[in-house]
């Protein structure tokens, strides 16, 4: 029987974490960091990943580049690789809600969340896929959502772009997996971050949500960390193809 623990160290591994300067991709870099790999986080805010290297230490380090400029992706890959080589680990957290309703929906904030939460994991991923071939190893982590399957006021572009989450991942591990490379997506429900201010701002409406688990609480950062080592270590290597709902059980009733 193999070693629990060994089965969740990832001592060794290059992992790169997109959306790292906050919320769920941030607490996701510090987490695989913790778990022994040498973690690149990337986003737009310099001063942010600055701070996630102080916290982390010697085993993080920060890109500070835009995901969504596609014309940038080669560079940004080489960037990557600079500090410790090439990732075998790729989460995507990266991500955008403009919260437009079908009503207001305009083609700019169409094809800014398009960009950003559907193209960017693609492309991304497409070209590290190499080096993780070449080491017969590798894991891609999409980050998908409630909106998956659920349809939110005001979340008619979000949520087509976290429904595609759901068939990319499937794609890519049809595509991908033969050459040991998983890939999977994880599904937060409601967790405290930038992205979900708005949801949180509103006592009533964080209260209806928390109801609405079979927990019965919204999400903690912490809780965050299993899944995301689950899926992003050797544990998981009969796993691909999946959305592992994070959610309290707030799809389940």
């Amino acid at each position: 029987m193999a070693d629990p623990g060994a089965l969740f160290d990832l001592s060794g591994k290059v992992a790169c974490v997109t959306g790292a300067s906050a919320g769920l991709g941030r607490r996701a870099a510090i987490a695989l960091a913790a778990a022994g790999a040498s973690v690149v986080g990337v986003a737009r805010r310099a001063d942010a990943l600055d701070r996630l290297r102080d916290e982390v230490g010697p085993a993080a380090a920060g890109v500070a580049a835009d995901v969504a400029d596609r014309d940038g992706i080669a560079r940004l890959v080489t960037d990557i690789a600079a500090p410790f080589g090439a990732p075998d680990i790729v989460l995507h957290a990266a991500g955008v809600n403009t919260r437009q309703t079908a009503d207001e929906v305009t083609p700019d904030g169409w094809d800014q969340t398009v960009a950003l939460n559907l193209s960017a994991p693609f492309f991304l991923s497409q070209a590290m896929v190499p080096a993780m071939k070449a080491k017969r190893w590798g894991r891609i982590v999409n980050f998908a959502s409630l909106q998956t399957t659920r349809a939110f006021p005001g979340g008619i572009t979000y949520g087509a772009t976290k429904a595609g989450i759901g068939q990319l991942t499937r794609a890519m591990a049809e595509a991908w997996s033969p050459y040991g490379i998983t890939a999977n997506a994880i599904g937060p429900g409601f967790f405290p971050t930038e992205l979900t201010a708005a949801v949180f701002d509103d006592a009533d409406r964080t209260a209806r949500n928390a109801a609405q688990t079979c927990i019965g609480r919204n999400g903690t950062l912490a809780d965050i960390d299993g899944p995301v080592l689950f899926l992003c270590s050797d544990a998981s290597a009969y796993v691909t193809g999946q959305v592992l709902m994070v959610d309290g059980g707030f799809t389940a009733k």
